[in-house]
């Protein structure tokens, strides 16, 4: 009697398991974007597009956890004198590389604190001078202070917290832009880069002469270069073997495709090779009816830009210098919105017992959203065939014991 209810006690058990592994989600990998979230409030839209223009925006999107100290429109109007790289210094010292939800501010240990910001983080300030101290008062006051800021600097105070997801993002309203003398000094500007001469020095001459030879290319890229751009140039012999179909284009195509080389934003060798994802290009701004973007992956030191179309590899570092990065990559890169999009080969059907007709493996009516629905379904397998797999083994785990 008591060895038959051990059986069934572990039977439950093993039921309960079963249930529980495949009722539970699966894991989503943390994100969020910056951009999205203050879209819904239009009081702070001034310092959304500022996020935005200063690349800051990306930068925080990249962060695991990241605390972001907003100013509403009235308060943005004290920086329309600064030059956009300052601009971008001054709101750097906004980004805390911590989490600072509402709780937490009000809990602090000793009524204060202080913060390195990204102002710090990422090297541009000197010293202790990147650092924000926090500091909460009776009656609930919390203020924010730079590290550098005079004594008779007005600190800038909690308003409100406008979103959080803990321990990932707070997004706080402070009353005012935090004074800081360092952040606040004159960045000198870039230094002058020709990028047809850059992409001919090195592997890249043939595109070079494409960039050149299309004065809508030519301009866009030298009017985004300076605020945050990286360009993936294929090698000549690359841009030798596509030069039969890039022929055939229209011109506007082949606008379209050139600018698909080029993504608004800097990356550097590091941030490539530490984030895999979808990224848009300049195509997707110049067309934006189209989507126009790829995904960056990366395998230990290889990174390849997949389009559905083809794969590419990058070779080689053509230019790396902060806010331009080119890159020589091994295949011209082909967009899905002007070429057929690979497919993956089917399985081989299985035998059937009654005759019939079979379809066109290679029928070329399908479309873009099909192969995006095909892509969706194929991430989530591996998830589910991995929960149906643990399941099995602990049922026949549970098997084992009792027989």
């Amino acid at each position: 009697m008591a060895r038959s209810q051990h059986y069934i006690l572990l039977a439950v058990a093993v039921a309960a398991m079963a249930l529980a592994l495949l009722a539970s989600p699966v894991a989503a990998e943390k994100s969020f974007n910056i951009t999205k979230i203050l879209a819904a409030h239009p009081e702070f839209s001034k310092f959304n597009a500022m996020l935005s223009k200063t690349r800051l925006a990306n930068d925080i999107n990249r962060r695991q956890t990241i605390t972001v100290l907003a100013v509403d429109n009235a308060a943005m109007a004290g920086l329309d004198q600064y030059s956009l790289p300052t601009v971008r210094h001054i709101l750097s010292l906004h980004v805390l590389v911590d989490y600072y939800g509402a709780k937490k501010l009000r809990g602090l240990s000793n009524g204060a604190t202080a913060s390195a910001s990204m102002f710090q983080a990422t090297g541009a300030a000197g010293g202790m001078s990147g650092y924000v101290n926090i500091t909460s008062h009776k009656g609930g006051k919390i203020d924010f202070v730079s590290q550098d800021a005079d004594d008779t600097t007005t600190p800038s105070r909690y308003v409100k917290s406008i979103k959080e997801l803990p321990y990932d993002i707070a997004v706080l309203q402070v009353s005012s832009v935090l004074s800081s003398s360092e952040a606040e000094a004159p960045v000198p500007p870039p230094a002058p880069v020709d990028l047809v001469e850059l992409l001919s020095k090195k592997y890249c001459k043939s595109f070079a002469e494409l960039v050149a030879g299309n004065a809508d290319v030519f301009q866009a890229l030298n009017e985004t270069k300076d605020n945050g751009l990286t360009l993936f140039c294929p090698v000549d012999a690359a841009v030798a073997a596509f030069a039969p179909k890039y022929k055939n284009l229209t011109a506007k195509a082949k606008t379209a495709i050139l600018l698909y080389h080029a993504v608004p934003d800097y990356f550097s060798v590091q941030l490539l090779k530490s984030n895999n994802g979808m990224v848009s290009t300049l195509a997707t701004t110049s067309y934006v009816k189209k989507d126009y973007s790829f995904d960056v992956k990366n395998d230990d030191e290889d990174v390849t830009l997949a389009t559905k179309v083809v794969t590419s590899t990058i070779t080689a570092t053509v230019g790396d210098s902060e806010p331009l990065a080119v890159y020589a990559v091994s295949k011209f890169l082909q967009p899905k919105e002007l070429f057929k999009v690979v497919q993956a080969p089917a399985p081989a059907p299985e035998p059937s017992k009654k005759k019939g007709k079979t379809g066109d493996a290679d029928d070329e009516s399908s479309s873009d959203d099909s192969d995006d629905s095909t892509a969706d379904k194929g991430a989530a397998a591996p998830a589910v065939f991995g929960r149906w797999a643990t399941v099995a083994a602990t049922v026949g785990a549970a098997l084992a014991l009792l027989a």
